[in-house]
């Protein structure tokens, strides 16, 4: 299985418990049962990351979400930005340009254009300020 395969099935699992709050190991169960989204060990690392830091990836996107609330953006985006934020922030071997990248890419594949533009504005400005505190730091 590619990153891109995990990261993908990692987002629709994200994506589903946003929108039906179940717990996660019933959404696993479900789709372990109707064999369209894999689930594995790097599937449940991203997911479970970043459900358990969602309320500090939240936080994150308000900061940078300059247009909109965070109970305005829509789902589908707020699983792709949180998926992002989480990989550039607690996983060691994604390069943040990296998770940056792919979440582009997922908003392209699921949804609108200007969806993209905002992820793109979010993870953008995020990947700055960051870019400026690691030079500080060093």
């Amino acid at each position: 299985m590619t990153r891109r395969e995990i990261r993908d099935s990692a987002f629709k699992l994200v994506f589903e418990q946003l929108l039906r709050d179940d717990d996660i190991n019933e959404l696993y169960a479900i789709a372990e049962e109707i064999d369209e989204i894999t689930v594995n060990d790097e599937v449940k690392k991203i997911v479970e990351g970043t459900i358990e830091h969602s309320a500090e990836l939240d936080e994150i996107i308000s900061g940078y979400s300059k247009s909109r609330s965070i109970s305005r953006i829509s789902k589908l985006n707020l699983a792709i930005l949180r998926i992002a934020l989480y990989e550039s922030i607690y996983d060691e071997n994604t390069p943040m340009n990296a998770a940056i990248s792919e979440a582009i890419k997922l908003s392209m594949v699921y949804t609108y254009q200007e969806d993209t533009s905002f992820i793109n504005g979010v993870l953008g400005a995020f990947s700055r300020d960051h870019g400026k505190k690691e030079d500080e730091n060093a």
